[in-house]
């Protein structure tokens, strides 16, 4: 446009039209080529749109600058800055509108001529045009004019002159302006403030300076070389981007002193910053000759205006074309969209995509951000796979308090679904482990107790000296097997795995019983198996198969356990080590490796995940031999820590924060030092030592609010100032007495106000006592005091404070989710 390199326009209203500014005026508009072929002169701008010439003005020549009418009449009117300092009305041909005919051609011409940089019009006010010129001595370079005001012989000079010698048309010289502004100095760049009409942003030679038309002879400014371009976010009205060279300045209008943030630039200098009109705070630049144009994205921080602390931004950088890049124009309307013009004025349209934003919550919702669309994945109806996730798996245990019935410890599973025999398995071990801890903590101290939470594997390594074997004869085979000796740590083992009952006796015939009644089959044929009893265990597979609801291939395998030899070469070793792995059911297939196994090498059967853990560990009670070690306190493990704290963490994430209060108790009454210290202290405001302990060498834990006398007794001591520093406390903004003082001892506290708030528990510290303050305003007191104020009011108690103090906190509206249905 200065002769060099063409600028471009979209319509503020049209949406589907832009002008091309170099040495003449081009009107093109836009339309969609999705379903449809080019057509003859079109030029194309993407895959699916392409641009159509509609008009060109080449009567203003010399252009400088160019700015589009704001109004919606007339569409197609256009300020023109030119090299002399002339500021010319003109139109690209498509207003027929009589009454603003006499606009057209209409000139603003400055007392001394010089160049024209910059042209605005006022958001507010659409018939103000400001226009920026450059420096002279003896005149203003900020000229402000009103294009519809009607002059008069006696106030604004004008006189009729001819565009040329061969124009018929005549049309009014305007010499007047509304407002003048900056005198003796250089207008760069200049913006109206949207949020007054009479506040003017202008970038001078050396300053940004604001201009308040109320007040011409004042103006606040600030030095700085970062004045061309000046541009106002239109989300954020005190936010302003400007730039010099290769740097761009971001500034705050409520502290003008300095930028709030400067973005360095490559080595080449900035042509241009604008800000998205459809995206909040996301800034364009564009360098000199680069087919690059770099994006900042401007994170919202909610920090106090007064801290120095710099926005986040996440910088990125986007090619529109391959070719140089002269400018670019954001979409009014389109969201993200823009259209760049090179210096040949081969033009493209061009769509910035958003980062996609990707959360998935907690109960397994898929969510993402793109752009202003928030999309959600929904899963299909009839669909399995949610419910067999371990996700939801978890959650509806969780919900339905599994884990944490102590008392009955067996109906976890139960609460759990009934579904998962492991599960089963697992709750019926610590259930076994239960009762003979209850039984043998009311024996002789010297007993085991301790170690049966620690593991079977703790328990059979305490016992003293080492467990030898002896070779026991087969049930219904000529054949004798080494079994460990079963001393009184591994009969506890086998009583905690559920195979024997309390007392001496070895006999698993009644747990067998059990599992026949219960119909499984094959794990009692395979512990009958593993007791040597193999009569039994054939016996157990004919019942089973000729049973309702038995399998008939259970004859098969009875037929084969029949068959058994101890050869090692024999066939029937060879066949069943090889066909055992195509059993379905896992107890079927560790009875036959039992049997086609070494002495002493039972692998077969240890690491079948699913056999039941404690059969397989009473199977290493019976078969395996000590090992080196020493019994590990499980609880400190740290996996076992990890597992404990994540677990807690997920409960909070679906928000059972009272499933989660309630698996803490638990947890602290089975080991006492779980209990977590105090995680949340009351600082000195001087000091910033915390006031609930003094600053002697006691613990933490030792010592609470209630030494100072706000657990609510009023014959405890008070303590009103800090304990480290002995400045006074704050006091309450209600009953104006220090805090630390009981509510029960201050004049504004009533017997009733405590009973209302108050629970029949009993309280380590009575919660109308704690220390209660907004973060916003940092106003507080007693809690019961202020929660008697905000029943009744909004505004924080404090006067000449319009701090709405309970509707800042969001959290207030959640509710834990143990009381939605699942």
């Amino acid at each position: 446009m200065s002769g060099t390199k063409p600028d471009i326009l979209w319509a503020p209203h049209q949406v589907d039209r832009f002008v091309v500014c170099d040495s003449e005026l081009s009107l093109y508009h836009v339309e969609s080529t999705v379903n449809s072929e080019l057509k003859a002169g079109s030029l194309r701008l993407s895959e699916d749109s392409a641009a159509t010439l509609l008009s060109i003005n080449s009567d203003t020549p010399y252009m400088k600058c160019v700015a589009w009418y704001l109004n919606y009449d007339p569409e197609c009117l256009l300020a023109v800055g030119q090299a002399n300092g002339r500021v010319v009305l003109t139109s690209l041909g498509q207003d027929h509108n009589s009454k603003f005919k006499d606009l057209i051609g209409k000139e603003f011409v400055p007392k001394h001529a010089r160049q024209c940089n910059t042209l605005a019009w006022n958001p507010l006010d659409n018939n103000w045009l400001a226009a920026g010129l450059d420096k002279h001595r003896a005149d203003f370079s900020v000229l402000i004019w009103d294009i519809c005001s009607k002059y008069t012989p006696d106030t604004v000079p004008m006189e009729k002159v001819r565009l040329s010698a061969g124009e018929t048309e005549t049309t009014l010289l305007v010499t007047k302006p509304l407002y003048e502004l900056g005198q003796n100095d250089a207008c760069l760049s200049l913006c109206w403030l949207p949020r007054d009409q009479k506040l003017l942003l202008a970038g001078m030679h050396r300053n940004l300076a604001i201009f308040d038309l109320r007040n011409t002879s004042q103006k606040m400014f600030v030095n700085t070389k970062a004045v061309q371009g000046v541009t106002v976010d239109p989300y954020f009205h005190d936010r302003v981007a400007s730039f010099y060279e290769g740097q761009v300045a971001i500034w705050d209008l409520r502290k003008f002193e300095k930028p709030v943030l400067t973005l360095t630039e490559q080595p080449k200098p900035l042509t241009k910053v604008a800000w998205c009109p459809t995206r909040t705070g996301l800034l364009a630049t564009l360098t000199r000759d680069s087919n690059i144009i770099r994006l900042y994205d401007m994170q919202h921080t909610p920090t106090p205006i007064g801290d120095e602390t710099e926005p986040t931004i996440i910088e990125r950088s986007v090619q529109p074309c391959d070719n140089y890049i002269a400018s670019f124009a954001w979409h009014p309307t389109s969201q993200n969209r823009m259209i760049v013009v090179t210096p040949n004025r081969t033009m493209s349209d061009f769509t910035v995509f958003e980062r996609i934003s990707l959360a998935w919550s907690p109960i397994t919702s898929l969510m993402w951000a793109c752009g202003r669309h928030l999309y959600e994945c929904a899963e299909k109806e009839n669909d399995d796979s949610l419910e067999k996730d371990i996700a939801t798996k978890m959650r509806l245990r969780a919900l339905s308090r599994y884990g944490l019935d102590t008392e009955q410890v067996w109906r976890n599973h139960i609460l759990a679904g009934n579904e998962d025999p492991q599960l089963k398995s697992l709750w019926y071990t610590l259930h076994f482990m239960k009762q003979y801890t209850e039984d043998m903590d009311q024996k002789s101290p010297g007993n085991k107790g301790s170690l049966v939470y620690a593991g079977i594997k703790s328990i059979v390594k305490s016992s003293l000296g080492m467990v030898e074997s002896s070779r026991h004869n087969w049930t219904g085979l000529d054949k004798q097997t080494d079994i460990q000796n079963l001393n009184e740590e591994r009969l506890l083992a086998l009583q905690l795995c559920g195979w024997i009952k309390k007392g001496t006796d070895t006999d698993v015939g009644p747990f067998l019983n059990s599992l026949v009644q219960e119909g499984e089959w094959e794990r009692a044929a395979a512990v009958a198996l593993f007791n040597l009893d193999i009569r039994r265990a054939i016996q157990i597979l004919n019942e089973g198969a000729s049973s309702e609801k038995g399998d008939l291939n259970l004859n098969v395998v009875a037929m084969a356990l029949s068959g058994y030899t101890d050869e090692k070469n024999s066939l029937w070793r060879e066949m069943c080590s090889t066909l055992r792995l195509q059993l379905n059911n896992p107890y079927l297939c560790v009875m036959f490796a039992f049997l086609t196994s070494e002495t002493g090498s039972y692998d077969g059967v240890l690491y079948e995940d699913k056999v039941a853990v404690r059969d397989r560990v009473a199977f290493a009670c019976k078969f395996l031999s000590d090992t080196q070690g020493s019994p590990l306190d499980v609880l400190k493990d740290e996996r076992v820590q990890y597992w404990i704290e994540n677990y807690r963490n997920l409960l909070d994430a679906w928000r059972f924060w009272h499933k989660r209060a309630e698996f803490d108790i638990h947890r602290s009454k089975l080991d006492p030092s779980s209990k977590p210290l105090a995680q949340v202290f009351v600082s000195c405001n001087f000091c910033g030592k915390s006031i609930s302990y003094s600053c002697s060498s006691v613990p933490h834990q030792g010592r609470g609010f209630s030494q100072y006398g706000v657990s609510g007794s009023p014959t405890k001591s008070k303590v009103t100032s800090c304990p480290g520093c002995r400045k006074p406390l704050p006091r309450c903004a209600l009953c104006l007495i220090n805090m630390g003082t009981p509510v029960s001892s201050c004049p504004g506290g009533s017997k009733s106000d405590e009973k209302v708030d108050l629970s029949k528990d009993k309280k380590l510290a009575q919660f109308n006592n704690w220390f209660t303050w907004c973060h916003n305003c940092r106003h507080g007191g007693h809690a019961g005091h202020m929660l008697s104020w905000f029943r009744d009011h909004a505004e924080c108690p404090v006067s000449a404070c319009t701090c709405k103090c309970m509707q800042l906190d969001t959290t207030g509206n959640l509710v834990p989710a143990e009381t939605v249905q699942p």
